[in-house]
């Protein structure tokens, strides 16, 4: 019995040791597991750029234990083994290490919205059982051949907006599983393969946005589980829509807007009856609408804008479409009525049909439905009334009807429509008064009312305080009385046009509240009384207009105070006295115009004075001097002064010419001398230079301060100097020598960062950024060297010649590319703040390369005075809105890359080349073209022959959208570049 026991006990104590041991060893594998999965994470990481204060600090190997908690990562039940690692929108840059293929149990992989760059691992196959790939809005490049065929398992692939070249990939078609497909955004290029077909559980695919060609395959008409299908945006298709779409009877999202598609809509299109939203915009399409649309019974949004599509709009397609909530057809050739039946669209919201050529009136119960937020049925040729119910649901927002024939008062109700914010119904022929209220509405920010008929008084309301309109134009009607004091009350006022009316009495003092007004027409009114001094208050103005009234007493002095003011004009009034000498100090003051008045005196000769034209001072009969009739002459007048003063002076003068001489030729020897000096200095000091490089160099700091010398540089602004060398391996590189940052400003002010962030983008159409240069007194820009100059010195110079219009349409689709790269898809975005035609360089091939983004912002931070043209823009390409904001956006640089657009249709430069004084590029071709894009032939450059007309045509129409005065009117470059590529038909790029 003893014995028993001894045996049952040894048998416990041995069966305790063995569990004991073997728990041990499982502990033991568990945590070599997880060490060598941290181990992987850490490789990762290692080449990642994280910025500061990262997710990822959690990262450490130290904690391996712990691995399951670290950011971004989930393990499975266990936790043992790494499912899904998941470091979206970290801000992220560097690249993807190919270690990423050794973490063989992922299912889930997502790194999207990063800045990761370079080649996305080929080994990714390995990973057998990933099933969600997302590497979207990065900068991956390359191409896509992988070995699909190991990825069974996959189901999501998006690789959305990423720098991926080169054919769609057609190992994609292995993936059975695949649901979701995503090579939006890219570079591929060529056709869509027909094999794309047979990819039948795809419920998700979009090609849109890359440079596809080629016929859209009607093989994709077998992908009968498809919710969404894009395929517009950048790519250049033939032929038109394949009528085989019409068997994706599950598509709830179609979209092939701005991809060049002709001819008509197919009607099979009306099967798609579970469609919520149909894109067909910025195409070629002609025909009419096909009835058989009708079917599309829960159609949300619908938008055929800008194609060529004519016919009247079919009664019977929209009676049936209940739920649409948005109705774009504008920019099209339809014609007819609009039909009643929009107006009892139950859900309809937007409602945009402008520049067609419809007739009769507007739908009397349009806005009935209480839902309407944005009309725009401007550039028609609509009659009748503006429908009394347009804000029925107090929800409308926008309200267009410019441009037609339109009669009759406005609506009173429209007075009460606290959510209007922009109002364009000039050039009609409404007549009556302006509701009450309407001027005072609480998010009113633009009113046109200008080319009517309206009369009555402006209503006094001084309790409200309208802080949001920024522009009224109520020019050119029949408006009458005094202009009320609560004028002042518009604090945000930018521009009050009240020209062409009858208003009367004096002009109020309160005009002077408006301190934010940069310009103010009051011209050809019967105001009374003088200028009032407070005026000056307006320290914003850069455009007054008061002339053609009935003025009178003396100009203020005070009127010196405004420093920006460019333009004044007070002809045709009866001012009197003399005119103040303080105007001469106006630096800003180019165009003044003080003639038909009752002025007497001399006029001064000092300042501006001697700048204005000489019919600026006429219908003056008792001012005398200068361009007039010579005053009295004594032996005290200015004028025997000035003139005895002058001959004194060249007597004089005449003795120390050579000394003069002499000592200009000692201080240029000094100055030589002291540059020798300064330039061993650098050089002996150069050892002192940090070199930040951004690719992989082959040269140095000693190379790149090699090419400082005077006989090197290329180019001259306000950014800087640049100078061209060739480096010891027969590479040539621009230097630019950073002007206005000195002294330590790129420690103070963070320029090193953010140079790095410039030095990290990647794109065609961008000049390379390939190093930054830099010691405690100078900063020097390293960039690729493009051999053909910049756009404007070929257009305008002696070889504009040789640049033909298929290489001036290939230039600008291509610097859009670039524009639009900066304002959408770089992180952070970038504005220009300085596109114009010098901004543009060429490589050997033509190809545009965008130059000098960024560096506004940077010389801004140094504090400086002496870089404002590089902040502020070029003349002839700055925005109107700059003038009265000085702060510029990515709509600012839309402005001056359509003046470029002009540039290139013309030949000529942005100013100077149009005869009368302060005339612009703008200016003169809206005035010669009359903004009809037929008129381009009038300002094609006479050196381009055999141009074809509608590109051209294209290429003007988009440019007057890029130069609208209003900035909000202006497209996006992402839709510049959409509308470029309309103008001009695939295969066709060349050089000749």
């Amino acid at each position: 019995m003893a014995a028993a026991s001894v045996a049952k006990l040894v048998f416990i104590t041995s069966l305790l040791l063995f569990v004991f041991l073997t728990s041990s060893d499982s502990a033991s594998l568990h945590n070599l597991s997880l060490r060598r999965q941290a181990s992987i994470l850490l490789s990762l990481k290692q080449a990642f750029e994280p910025p500061e204060n990262s997710s990822l600090t959690s990262w450490n190997v130290s904690n391996y234990k712990s691995l399951c908690t670290w950011t971004g990562i989930k393990c499975d039940a266990k936790n043992t083994s790494i499912l899904s690692l998941d470091i979206s929108n970290y801000n992220i840059s560097g690249y993807l290490s190919p270690a990423i293929s050794d973490i063989h149990t992922l299912v889930n992989l997502s790194v999207s919205g990063n800045s990761l760059s370079c080649t996305f691992p080929v080994d990714i196959h390995k990973l057998v059982h990933l099933q969600f790939l997302n590497i979207s809005n990065n900068q991956f490049n390359g191409s896509l051949n992988w070995q699909f065929s190991k990825l069974k398992e996959l189901v999501v692939l998006d690789a959305y907006n990423n720098e991926f070249s080169g054919s769609l990939p057609l190992g994609v078609t292995d993936l059975s599983k695949l649901k979701h497909l995503d090579f939006g955004g890219n570079y591929f290029s060529g056709k869509i393969p027909p094999v794309y077909g047979s990819l039948e559980n795809l419920d998700y695919l979009s090609l849109a946005g890359n440079n596809l060609v080629g016929y859209i395959p009607k093989q994709l008409g077998n992908l009968t589980n498809l919710n969404q299908l894009h395929l517009g945006y950048y790519n250049l298709f033939d032929g038109g829509i394949p009528a085989e779409l019409g068997n994706l009877v599950n598509l709830d999202r179609l979209d092939l807007s701005s991809c060049g598609l002709k001819g008509p809509i197919p009607p099979e299109l009306g099967n798609l009856n579970k469609l919520d939203t149909l894109f067909l915009q910025t195409n070629q399409l002609n025909g009419s609408i096909p009835p058989e649309l009708a079917n599309l019974t829960t159609l949300k949004s619908f938008d055929l804008s800008n194609n060529v599509l004519t016919g009247e709009i079919p009664v019977e397609l929209f009676s049936g479409l209940k739920e649409l909530t948005l109705l774009n057809l504008f920019l099209n050739k339809f014609h007819g009525e609009i039909p009643r039946v929009l107006a009892e669209l139950p859900n309809l919201e937007v409602l945009k049909l402008w520049q067609n050529n419809f007739t009769g009136s507007i739908p009397s119960m349009l806005g009935q439905n209480g839902k309407l937020t944005e009309i725009d049925l401007s550039t028609n040729k609509l009659t009748g009334l503006v429908p009394k119910v347009l804000c029925f649901g107090r929800r409308l927002t926008i309200l267009i009807l410019l441009n037609n024939f339109l009669f009759g008062p406005l609506p009173e109700d429209l007075g009460r429509c606290d959510t209007l914010s922009r109002v364009r119904i000039g050039q009609n022929y409404l007549s009556g008064s302006i509701p009450n209220g309407f001027l005072y509405l609480p998010q009113l920010s633009l009113v046109e009312l200008q080319n009517n008929y309206l009369t009555g008084q402006l209503e006094q309301q001084r309790s409200k305080l309208p802080t949001k309109l920024g522009q009224l134009n109520l020019a050119n009607n029949r408006l009458s009385g005094s202009l009320p004091a609560s004028i002042g009350n518009f604090s945000s006022l930018n521009i009050l046009l009240l020209n062409g009316n009858r208003f009367i009495g004096d002009i109020p003092s309160d005009i002077g509240r408006l301190k934010n007004i940069f310009k103010l027409d009051m011209s050809r009114n019967n105001f009374s009384g003088q200028i009032p001094a407070e005026i000056s208050n307006c320290l914003m103005l850069t455009y007054l207009d008061l002339s053609q009234n009935q003025l009178s007493g003396p100009i203020p002095d005070q009127i010196a105070q405004i420093h920006i003011l460019n333009y004044l004009n007070i002809s045709w009034n009866h001012l009197n006295q003399s005119l103040p000498k303080e105007i001469g100090l106006m630096k800003s003051l180019t165009s003044a115009d003080f003639s038909h008045n009752n002025f007497s005196g001399l006029i001064p000769e000092t300042g501006q004075y001697s700048v204005f034209n000489s019919t600026s001072f006429i219908g003056n009969p008792q001012l005398c001097g200068f361009y007039l009739s010579p005053c009295n002459d004594s032996a005290t007048s200015p004028i025997r002064v000035d003139k005895q003063n002058n001959v004194n002076k060249s007597k004089v003068s005449g003795k120390y010419k050579l000394m003069f001489a002499l000592g200009l030729l000692v201080c240029s020897l000094v100055f030589a001398a002291l540059a020798i000096i300064k330039t061993r200095r650098v050089r002996k000091n150069s050892n002192t230079w940090k070199l930040t490089t951004f690719q992989k160099l082959e040269f140095g700091s000693n190379d790149i301060l090699e090419c400082l010398k005077e006989n090197n540089i290329i180019g001259r602004g306000g950014a800087g100097i640049v100078y061209r060398g060739e480096m010891p391996n027969g590479e040539n590189i621009a230097v630019k020598k950073l002007l206005g940052i000195s002294k330590g400003s790129s420690h103070d002010n963070g320029l090193s960062a953010e140079i790095k962030t410039l030095g990290r983008i990647r794109h065609r159409n961008i000049v390379r950024l390939l190093a930054f240069c830099s010691n405690k007194e100078t900063n020097l820009l390293v960039y690729e060297y493009l051999p053909n100059g910049s756009l404007g010195e070929v257009l305008h110079g002696k070889r504009g010649m040789y640049l033909l219009w298929d290489t001036r349409l290939k230039i600008g689709i291509e610097a859009a590319k670039g524009i639009c790269y900066l304002h959408h898809d770089c992180s952070p975005l970038i504005l220009h703040r300085d596109v114009k035609s010098n901004n543009i360089l060429l490589n050997s091939d033509f190809e545009a390369h965008v130059a000098d983004f960024g560096l506004a912002k940077f010389l801004q931070n140094s504090g400086t005075s002496e870089c404002m043209s590089a902040i502020a823009g070029s003349y002839g390409y700055i925005a109107p809105e700059y003038a009265y904001t000085l702060k510029v956006d990515e709509k600012s640089d839309v402005y001056s890359f359509g003046v470029v657009l002009l540039e290139l249709i013309t030949g000529r430069r942005p100013v100077g080349d149009f005869g009368e004084d302060g005339m612009d590029i703008v200016q003169w071709t809206k005035i010669k073209t009359n903004w009809s894009k037929e008129g381009v032939v009038k300002i094609l450059d006479e050196r381009l022959k055999n141009v074809p007309v509608d590109e051209a045509m294209q290429v003007f129409f988009v440019a007057m959208l890029c130069v609208q005065d209003h900035s909000v009117e202006r497209p996006t470059m992402r839709e510049v570049v959409q509308m470029l590529a309309q103008a001009k038909q695939p295969n066709t790029f060349h050089l000749q």
